[in-house]
């Protein structure tokens, strides 16, 4: 049975080639099941001291995912995932939107004074003497 934020087996299959092989030395945990921890903690946003137990320890998860990230096997993980899904049809182009426009806010929005440069209202108050 395949959890809700778990990979089907159809999906790994495509995945598993394009991760590194396991380092010789001490044994490795398993792939699949760090992934599905990694995909787990993203799908919630819990966090990483919150993964369940059936992913392994979370500072192994995180460190997977770390060095995941710096390493650049996520991008090649999408690349590849985006062009096999492509060749199957998979991927409908007509609903993708990229939207590089920038929103300015106001200069009041970041909490600057009214009344223009610096200028501080004294109250009326007596003078303190």
């Amino acid at each position: 049975m395949v959890r809700r934020h778990e990979l089907t087996d159809q999906a790994w299959a495509v995945i598993e080639p394009l991760l590194a092989p396991p380092r010789m030395g001490r044994p490795v945990r398993d792939r699949r099941q760090v992934l599905n921890g990694i995909l787990w903690k993203l799908s919630t946003g819990a966090a990483w001291r919150d993964l369940p137990e059936r992913y392994g320890p979370w500072k192994t998860v995180y460190e997977r995912f770390r060095r995941w990230s710096a390493d650049g096997t996520w991008d090649r993980l999408l690349a590849h995932v985006q062009q096999n899904s492509d060749v199957v049809g998979a991927v409908d182009w007509t609903v993708v939107c990229v939207d590089s426009t920038t929103v300015r806010a106001h200069q009041h929005a970041a909490g600057a004074r009214k009344g223009g440069c610096g200028r501080v209202r004294r109250s009326a108050g007596p003078a303190a003497g």
